[in-house]
């Protein structure tokens, strides 16, 4: 101790000063290093290099889960071209709105569905169900007015008049069976009606289509009625728990219309599957339709990731395999979970019920907020059915955001995250839900220290160069304390 104070006084603050500012300059070297390493890597330097390669000498083990395997190298490209930013999408599972959207209004008093939304239905209506023939037939061109109509009772008044004008006029059915019906019995009467209708009306279309380009926009036309009315019946079926038989309509309805792949069709006939625990029957559609060459959907990635789930969900343990390492199987069902979460990070919050659910939209944005909503919606229950599967979600979902590349902007398995979901999920989803965002990574302990250490350096001499003795006592102080 003598010595050690011998030492001290002989120090002038010339040196405490050179000494402080010397440590500021280091530290703020550090701080400019780690902070480029994460915004180019994801990660903080120090901290990797202390797990990688001094834990293990000191005996620790890394329980956090493998990064996942790329899965195509042209998954990326592919997306990138066919997945415009911020395209809507009309929901597949979309409810009915007088047998589902309207009661919810009447018990809470709250408005399930935006403007927005209502107004991309009222387009989509328009386009499917109009054509340019309309003008020869009175019931189509009064349905052409009541598709624009905003107020629900002009349009089911204009549906009755159509009736009176033609007994076989489809649309006014369909939009009898999606808004006046309040139960789904009602609407799947009226959906039998229009499905009468529209398979005789389909026929003379089928019959006359090549005689002019106006036929043939008479035959799209009277298709979209036909496919649309034969999809709403087996979502009734569905719902009225005649799962087989909604089964069976569905894979008649994409045989017989292969090319109309675009309405996803395939999502309802994995949801009825998956009722059914047919889980052999689930895999065979995700064979076909998990392809790069098609729009992914939060549907596709978490179907596959709960099937590769269930074959280890059971028996999975985080302090087991923390131990011993993952298996293969284990391996396979985390990077599908992870997989899953980088499409759309918004739908583990919903499953494992961190979030409340409100009622889906009638359009979604895929990897945004609506479409998790409407994913969990129709497949919480499916998660809950598997043991253990959202025990594997809860512990493994969180990992993928310290493995996707910073800025998210550049994406992994994916195309880049785009920016504008925000925005369009506030206008799809009502104004009561909290819209989810995507989560920011958060800058390691080690960005903080260094940054802490540099302003700390900085103060210190700053003061030295101020208060030179003042600094040289309190430092004889402390190291004499110490």
């Amino acid at each position: 101790l003598l010595t050690v104070t011998v030492f001290l006084s002989t120090l002038t603050p010339k040196f405490y000063f050179a000494l402080t500012v010397t440590s500021s300059f280091i530290s703020g070297l550090i701080f400019v290093f780690e902070w480029w390493h994460f915004r180019k890597y994801g990660t903080s330097f120090i901290e990797q290099v202390s797990v990688s390669h001094l834990r293990p000498l000191i005996g620790g083990v890394e329980n956090s889960p493998p990064a996942p395997a790329a899965f195509s190298a042209g998954e990326n490209e592919t997306g990138r071209q066919n997945m415009p930013e911020c395209k809507v999408w009309r929901n597949p599972l979309n409810l009915f709105r007088g047998a589902e959207y309207s009661r919810y209004m009447w018990v809470t008093g709250k408005e399930p569905l935006t403007y927005y939304d209502m107004n991309l239905s009222a387009q989509d209506h328009q386009n499917f169900f109009t054509c340019d023939t309309d003008a020869l037939r009175p019931s189509d061109t009064v349905m052409q007015k009541a598709w624009r109509e905003r107020n629900p009772q002009a349009r089911i008044k204009a549906a009755y008049q159509a009736l009176e004008l033609n007994n076989d006029c489809a649309t006014a059915y369909v939009l009898l069976a999606e808004e006046e019906a309040t139960t789904i019995v009602d609407a799947e009467k009226y959906f039998k009606q229009a499905l009468k209708a529209g398979e005789m009306i389909y026929r003379k279309s089928q019959n006359c289509h090549s005689q002019s380009p106006q036929h043939e926009a008479q035959l799209r036309r009277d298709t979209n009625v036909l496919v649309y009315v034969k999809r709403r019946l087996a979502m009734c079926a569905r719902k009225l728990g005649r799962i087989r038989e909604a089964v069976k309509m569905m894979r008649d309805l994409m045989k017989e219309f292969p090319l109309l792949s675009m309405l996803n069709i395939h999502e309802n006939l994995l949801e009825a599957l998956l009722e059914l625990q047919a889980y052999a029957d689930v895999q065979a559609v995700l064979a076909k339709y998990d392809d790069i060459s098609l729009p992914k959907s939060a549907t596709i990635c978490y179907t596959a990731a709960l099937l590769k789930a269930r074959a280890v969900s059971e028996r999975f343990s985080p302090e087991t395999a923390s131990k011993r390492g993952l298996s293969t199987a284990e391996i396979n069902a985390v990077e599908a979970i992870h997989r899953a979460v980088e499409f759309n990070p918004h739908v583990p919050k919903y499953l494992l019920e961190m979030k409340s659910l409100v009622l889906p939209p009638e359009h979604i944005l895929k990897r945004g907020d609506s479409e998790a909503v409407a994913y969990a919606f129709f497949h919480l229950q499916h998660w809950k059915r598997i043991e253990g599967a959202l025990n594997l979600l809860h512990c493994t979902w969180e990992g993928t955001f310290r493995m996707i590349p910073y800025p998210l902007e550049k994406g992994h398995l994916f195309y880049p995250y785009p920016s504008c979901t925000e925005t369009a999920d506030r206008e799809l989803l009502p104004t009561f839900h909290e819209v989810s965002v995507y989560p920011q990574k958060e800058l390691p302990f080690f960005i903080h220290f260094t940054a802490g250490l540099c302003s700390f350096s900085a103060m210190l001499a700053l003061l030295t160069h101020q208060f030179p003795e003042l600094m040289v006592i309190f430092a004889k102080a402390v190291s004499i304390v110490s």
